[in-house]
């Protein structure tokens, strides 16, 4: 139910037939892009954003590179038969039983998916002859055995530390230049002051759209016509589960109860991977179960299992349900604190209707918030255009806004391209926006911007200019006090570890030269030093460390310097890596051999590109692309793949 309020109001232009890009005459159409975000939406919910993920053109990549794959694959021989697709198929697609589930079922499945079962065969077709490309790419990729047990000692050594990271931005937040100092700065560096672009003043009338959203009334009967609308997944009020619980009594009966668990899976699955009914899990769990509250009911938990954003977070095995595709699947015993747990997947749980309708009414509100407050801007434009009278337009429309006049009516300082503007932030459409105005009166068109839309119009305008030392004079502070910071950094981090003979004096040190030492519990080599961040010379010199010992040599990471103590020391068990090790060492070298791969189909691309076989049509997907949002968190995913 979520909205991207900027969404682009020519996205739907674009028909899913028009073709976005090609790989060497295959062509990849906005229906095979929308097909792919479709799948991310089924994984990811509502939440789903595509901007999250990179935007449309980093699935685009995802698409193009499975094109060059397949045809990769195709030109070595690789192509998949009939027989093997046939047999993919046949192992993908089971009923609970574990057989296939018939043809019938089988096409209303993958049509609906990926719009026809032809276009779901060439998927599998190219996925297969994927696998085999990549096999024989890395069929000569090795890891050895020193190398992963030198790594599952970094990953498995837990330290807790002691870090004093001193930084220029921590020293210098300690500093108080005198006037002279700034002075002298600003006269010796004046021209790097200097304002290249005009700086303009500027007033605009501000039309909040959440504010205008408030005063909509959505009726029901547009309300239960979205409902229907819906697709399956966007109704999902959640999934109902059991669970067997066994608890660890003690550490040391940790394999034991490990062992239960899957044993128990086991037997319920018959030895084979297939699903198990809620009446045979039921059995199990009301004879085994340490968890009473669910145990008497044969292991259902009391209310469906809802989606968490991060299910990571929550700490909730239950989560796990959603890492099952079918009714009936179990997942592996996984421990979260003392228990281990076996989770069963039920049935889906649909939301009703009045369930929906909150959700719904933000949804709605918001669509059509955007359209009122986007028509009330431009009359608001076109008044102020007429009236240059700002106050007057402000009690005009104030009642339609939902706003008090006063509210409307915004100023900026001198702002100039880049520059952070108070309330907005650093907008491009903003700046585009004020460029056009040279003469103090000058009404600008509507704009969108943070939380609404904006009209501008100019107050004051100054030319490029080297400013007067009172305009910049806190910046020129800052200078001078990173340049002294940096200047004092290494000294400033030896003094500190002078002043320590252990870890349980670094504290007391790094006040005395007014910093602090942070306390870092459970620290893994390889992961960042706090603040500091990660360093591999950090990670030589702690490892090296007993209990209570310090670096005595300050360790430089990126441009700051730390000293750390070691409070406590857990080396890795190497016998419990003897038990893991070849599963450990399979994995080392499959995350080395998917390494090669990305680096070979990546080389593959450029050679296409050079060749001119991959070509992008730029118009086409500027019609569907989603542009990004202000109040998105920047996200660098891999490359959104079809498969």
């Amino acid at each position: 139910f979520t909205l991207n309020r900027y969404a682009n109001p020519n996205a739907a232009a674009a028909s899913k037939a028009e073709v976005l890009a090609s790989v060497n005459g295959d062509e990849i159409t906005v229906g095979d892009l929308d097909r792919l975000k479709d799948n991310y939406k089924q994984m990811f919910g509502a939440q789903f954003n595509a901007m999250q993920f990179g935007g449309d053109r980093r699935f685009l990549e995802g698409l193009i590179s499975d094109r060059a794959i397949a045809q990769e694959a195709v030109r070595l021989g690789f192509a998949a038969s009939d027989a093997e697709v046939a047999a993919a198929i046949r192992k993908q697609f089971v009923d609970a039983s574990g057989a296939f589930m018939g043809l019938d079922k089988y096409k209303e499945r993958v049509s609906s998916q990926y719009g026809s079962v032809e276009a779901f065969e060439n998927t599998l077709r190219n996925q297969l002859a994927a696998d085999k490309l990549r096999a024989f790419v890395t069929a000569g990729v090795t890891v050895s055995e020193k190398e992963v047990e030198e790594d599952y000692k970094k990953k498995n050594t837990s330290l807790d530390l002691t870090v004093v990271n001193v930084s220029a931005d921590k020293l210098a937040a300690k500093m108080q230049p005198s006037d002279e100092e700034v002075q002298k700065f600003y006269d010796e560096h004046k021209a790097e002051f200097r304002y290249f672009d005009p700086q303009k003043k500027i007033r605009y009338l501000f039309i909040n759209q959440a504010k205008v959203g408030e005063k909509l009334n959505i009726p029901d009967a547009e309300l239960r016509a979205a409902y229907d609308q819906l697709k399956p997944e966007n109704k999902l009020a959640g999934v109902r589960a059991q669970e067997i619980v066994l608890k660890v009594a003690r550490p040391d009966l940790d394999n034991d109860v490990l062992n239960k668990a899957t044993k128990l899976l086991a037997d319920m699955r018959g030895g084979t991977s297939q699903a198990v009914t809620a009446e045979k899990f039921a059995e199990v769990a009301r004879g085994n179960s340490e968890d009473p509250a669910t145990a008497k009911n044969g292991g259902w938990l009391p209310q469906p299992v809802k989606k968490a954003a991060n299910p990571t977070a929550t700490k909730d095995p239950a989560q796990h349900v959603f890492d099952l595709n079918a009714e009936g699947e179990v997942y592996e015993p996984v421990k979260y604190g003392n228990a281990y747990y076996i989770i069963r997947r039920g049935d889906a749980v649909t939301k009703t209707f009045e369930e929906a309708k909150p959700e719904l009414v933000v949804t709605q509100r918001n669509n059509r918030a955007y359209k009122v407050a986007a028509d009330l801007a431009a009359r608001a434009a076109a008044r102020l255009k007429e009236t240059k009278d700002f106050q007057k337009v402000a009690r005009e429309l104030s009642a339609e806004a939902n706003m008090k006049p006063e509210e409307m009516i915004k100023e900026t300082g001198f702002v100039k391209p880049g520059d952070d503007v108070k309330d907005i932030g650093s907008s491009p459409q903003f700046e585009d926006a004020i460029k056009p105005l040279e003469n103090p009166g000058d009404i600008g068109d509507r704009v969108p911007v943070k939380d609404g839309f904006a009209v501008p119009s100019l107050v004051e305008k100054r030319d490029p200019r080297i400013p007067d030392l009172s305009e910049v004079k806190d910046k020129v502070a800052d200078r001078v006090k990173q340049e002294k910071a940096r200047g004092a950094l290494e000294q400033a981090a030896k003094d500190v570890a002078d002043g320590a003979n252990s870890a349980a004096d670094l504290k007391a040190a790094a006040e005395k030269h007014g910093l602090e030492a942070a306390p870092l519990p459970s620290f893994h080599l390889g992961t960042p030093l706090g603040d500091a961040g990660a360093s591999a010379a950090a990670d030589d010199a702690i490892s090296n460390l007993k209990e209570g010992e310090i670096t005595k040599t300050p360790i430089k990471v990126g441009e700051s310097w730390v000293v750390v103590g070691v409070t406590k020391r857990k080396d890795a068990d190497l016998a419990e890596f003897a038990k893991q090790r070849d599963s450990l060492v399979q994995s080392a070298l499959d995350a080395r051999r998917g390494d090669v791969f990305e680096d070979y189909v990546g080389a593959l691309k450029n050679r296409l590109q050079r060749e001119g076989k991959i070509k992008i049509y730029e118009d086409v997907l500027a019609r569907v692309e989603e542009p990004d949002t202000m109040d998105l968190p920047p996200a660098r995913p891999p490359v959104p793949r079809s498969r």
